[in-house]
């Protein structure tokens, strides 16, 4: 019996050392893992009559909609979340990990470009649409945020829209965060939005 004992007792430690072999590979592989950026929560957003509603976060880049940057962010590496309000404000997060900082650095580069021609594009494909655009400044946060204003209007059947948009980085993320609703640029939360972009850039990580 004592034999038998010893026996069993010595199957059960080399057990036990095997599970825990097996598991610190596991345990390795989830510390190694990065986390991934965080999305702006719908109490973020810039004040409105009526409350954010947050979409879920959906892989990849917008299937329709974000009429000025489409096609310029990767699918792949890329994730965004929709947000309205029951008065046809909506709002936009997309964010990107790039595989390096400086295709990061490009990206944003080539998403402020988008931006900064968004309106003469849009006039192109449109002769009967009208507008201004505007550079509203840089936010100092992480590698930098740069935000825009984009107002549109069709003179004949009346309608006005605005825009407002902007670009962040941090590292080798880049996020875009948009704004829109019916109205001019008077009466859009520019500071507020302001602030968005800043928390926007500052959660990615």
């Amino acid at each position: 019996m004592r034999n038998l004992r010893t026996a069993l007792l010595t199957v059960m430690a080399t057990g036990l050392a095997v599970t825990a072999l097996a598991q610190v590979p596991a345990a390795a592989a989830s510390a190694a893992a990065p986390a991934q950026p965080k999305f702006l929560s719908a109490s973020q957003l810039p004040a409105s009559h009526t409350p954010w509603t947050a979409g879920p976060i959906r892989k990849g880049v917008p299937a329709e909609g974000s009429v000025c940057t489409t096609g310029i962010a990767p699918a792949a590496g890329s994730r965004h979340r929709d947000f309205r309000t029951e008065l046809d404000t909506n709002a936009r997060q997309t964010i990107t990990v790039a595989p390096t900082t400086a295709k990061a650095k490009a990206l944003a580069a080539e998403l402020r470009g988008a931006l900064e021609t968004c309106l003469d594009r849009l006039k192109e494909q449109d002769p009967g649409l009208e507008g201004e655009a505007f550079y509203q400044g840089r936010i100092n946060v992480e590698e930098g945020a740069h935000v825009y204003s984009i107002d549109t209007s069709y003179p004949e059947v009346g309608s006005t829209d605005i825009g407002l948009y902007s670009v962040g980085r941090d590292g080798r993320t880049v996020t875009v965060v948009e704004w829109g609703q019916m109205g001019e640029l008077d009466g859009a939360p520019l500071e507020g939005f302001k602030k968005t972009t800043r928390t926007a850039v500052a959660k990615l990580h």
